[in-house]
């Protein structure tokens, strides 16, 4: 169950991030604040809604939000900087981006490098937790799950429209079968992971 948006005078934003385990793509991430006494019971853990249930609340959110932006960081700078500080980067960008400034800054997870002049949080399941969290991880989750599909249209072979760029015995199989594509994270282990097996 989520905790409620209550009243307070501070303005907190969410932050969030989607796409850190693929081996293809961006991560992305969002940042949303919403409003005082703000409560919707659909909105949860993105992880924990169907496709069908994240679009339908990113409307609520996008019009019902005070501010909220989404931010990507690219899997050429993904290998540039390494996973962990990629996701944290696109967390900043999405702050950065908001039209209203927070006051402080609410972080799914358990570790932030803060680019900001602003306190923060860091909260480890937060999404399941927090409204604002689980609802920067709703617009994080689909605004990279249209960027793959768009993605998918230009290299079919891989599945993306279905699996977004994460490990599946698909999308290693295709990576097998054709190889790598520009989107595809070198610095990422590619191959599928084969089983020893013994006499």
């Amino acid at each position: 169950m989520l905790e409620e948006k209550y009243h307070t005078d501070t303005i907190e934003a969410g932050c969030d991030e989607a796409g850190r385990g693929c081996l293809a793509g961006p991560v992305v991430a969002a940042a949303v604040i919403l409003p005082e006494g703000y409560t919707n019971p659909l909105i949860n853990d993105s992880k924990q809604l169907s496709e069908k249930r994240r679009y339908q609340l990113r409307e609520d959110i996008q019009r019902d939000a005070i501010a909220w932006a989404v931010a990507e960081v690219s899997n050429e700078e993904i290998d540039h900087m390494n996973i962990l500080r990629a996701s944290l980067h696109a967390m900043n960008l999405a702050i950065k981006q908001l039209k209203v400034q927070p006051q402080t800054l609410l972080i799914d997870g358990n570790r932030f490098v803060n680019e900001t002049n602003l306190p923060y949080r860091c909260i480890v399941k937060g999404d399941g937790r927090y409204m604002d969290i689980a609802a920067a991880s709703i617009l994080a989750k689909t605004y990279r799950d249209d960027m793959m599909m768009k993605a998918h249209q230009q290299y079919p072979h891989y599945g993306w429209d279905k699996n977004k760029g994460y490990p599946t015995a698909q999308h290693y199989a295709a990576i097998e079968q054709y190889g790598i594509t520009p989107l595809h994270r070198k610095s990422f282990r590619l191959e599928r992971q084969l089983e020893l097996q013994f006499d």
